[in-house]
């Protein structure tokens, strides 16, 4: 492990900063916070962003290598860590430091919930629209750290637009801001957007500042059964090419529409919309008029379908790919993934349709086969400048085949200069990120 102290005297020096409490080597904790099979040396749950700077602080000193956790719901992205000394778990830092709704900005600690800020803000009509699958229970650090996204990324984009400042412990233990708050960056980066998707390589997110929006006044939505996924991908085009601002413009299979609870088409597509009253109805009006060009109908959905919808994408397999390809080739890449999984099982396909982002989850398959198609996959998107990444995986998977995909020089050359300067001494979650990084 290459630590210089033993796990008693780690654990008092831990202990004195946290409490007895907020220390333990405990055999069932640490089997809770295992990372692909590795057990840490020790769990520390801090209870201020100060207590989480002097343990980063004490791990750098000690050359322990530290894994962030938040919700754990993102622990098998990347490539399998070759060292855990210390789980920091960030849980307890649950705080809503500030809300403004008339700047209609909020800060809160990263151990906040997504689901816990939208109870806050629902009184105020207001929300972080932000819904990476199973987002209620997610911690908006891990959402950051990840740049997890969902349906509503049609509209509002990623935390990466959504993020104005962050607060943060450097790798030293060294507490700092960048973004908003402060006049210039310590550092001379766009720290808030530098940070985000950095799988928590360089840096402790601990408080976020967050740009809000409106809640819609009205919300509608509607399934349009189509007969294959080309004409799936003709509504979409009619929709991005019209003037109509949908809130989501989402693609299932045949086995989403099974799983969510929706009549059997051979494709659908669920589209909704947020505005006012009036403007919804002329948005749900056009929709039902193209459905009916292309002698299919729109069936309005009722407003627990994103409920619906969000659980089943939770739900969905024990392997899944983040394939991004361009929004007039999801047909044909969707139909290149298929057959190059055409030994595996159950095999459930969604996607943003407008931005070309497809999910594709598989609950059966060996770790060769998977291995195979991926690469498959990945040649086939490369010529459109398009990526497949193994968002979740088994680590026998994601040891035979890099989970993030060939990465061009100059983006790599950049990315370990920035881990260089920022984590020197790879502190945090080394060997995680892209390059093994």
């Amino acid at each position: 492990m290459g630590v210089s102290v033993t796990t008693r005297a780690l654990g008092d020096a831990l202990a004195a900063i946290v409490g007895p409490a907020g220390a333990t080597d405990a055999p069932a904790a640490r089997r809770a916070a295992a990372v692909d099979g590795r057990e840490p040396q020790i769990v520390v749950r801090p209870r201020t962003l100060d207590e989480a700077a002097r343990i980063v602080a004490l791990a750098h000193d000690e050359r322990l290598a530290v894994v962030p956790r938040g919700g754990g719901t993102a622990l098998t992205l990347g490539i399998p860590i070759a060292r855990v000394d210390l789980v920091l778990d960030l849980a307890g830092l649950d705080a809503i430091v500030e809300h403004n709704p008339e700047d209609m900005t909020a800060t809160v600690q990263a151990g906040v919930t997504a689901g816990a800020l939208a109870a806050r803000l629902a009184a105020h009509r207001q929300t972080l629209p932000l819904d990476p699958p199973g987002w209620s229970g997610r911690t908006l650090g891990g959402i950051a750290a990840t740049a997890a996204s969902g349906p509503l990324r049609a509209r509002y984009g990623t935390m990466r637009d959504l993020l104005l400042g962050v607060r943060f412990v450097q790798a030293d233990g060294v507490l700092t801001w960048g973004g908003a708050r402060v006049v210039k960056s310590v550092t001379g980066y766009d720290v808030p957007k530098l940070l985000v998707g950095s799988l928590g390589t360089l840096a402790v997110l601990g408080e976020l500042t967050l740009r809000l929006h409106p809640l819609p006044e009205s919300e509608a939505t509607c399934l349009v059964p189509v007969h294959s996924v080309d004409a799936a991908q003709e509504l979409a085009a009619f929709v991005v090419d019209s003037t109509l601002q949908p809130n989501r413009l989402e693609l299932l299979d045949p086995a989403a529409l099974a799983a969510s609870g929706l009549p059997p088409a051979a494709a659908g597509v669920v589209v909704s919309f947020g505005s006012v009253a009036p403007a919804v109805r002329a948005q749900q009006a056009a929709i039902t008029a193209e459905a009916a060009r292309m002698r299919t109908r729109a069936e309005t959905m009722g407003p627990g379908f994103w409920r619906t919808y969000d659980r089943m994408l939770a739900a969905m397999g024990p392997t899944l790919l983040r394939v991004s390809t361009l929004a007039t080739r999801v047909a044909a890449t969707l139909g290149e993934a298929r057959a190059a999984l055409g030994g595996a099982g159950g095999v459930v396909m969604t996607g943003g349709l407008s931005l070309g982002l497809l999910r594709i989850a598989v609950g059966q398959g060996e770790p060769a086969l998977l291995a195979t198609a991926v690469e498959r996959l990945r040649a086939f998107v490369a010529a459109d400048g398009g990526s497949v990444v193994i968002e979740r995986g088994a680590p026998a998977l994601r040891t035979r085949v890099d989970p993030w995909g060939a990465v061009p020089p100059p983006a790599l050359a950049l990315m370990r200069a920035l881990k260089q300067e920022f984590d020197p001494e790879r502190t945090l979650n080394p060997g995680r990120f892209v390059g093994g990084i």
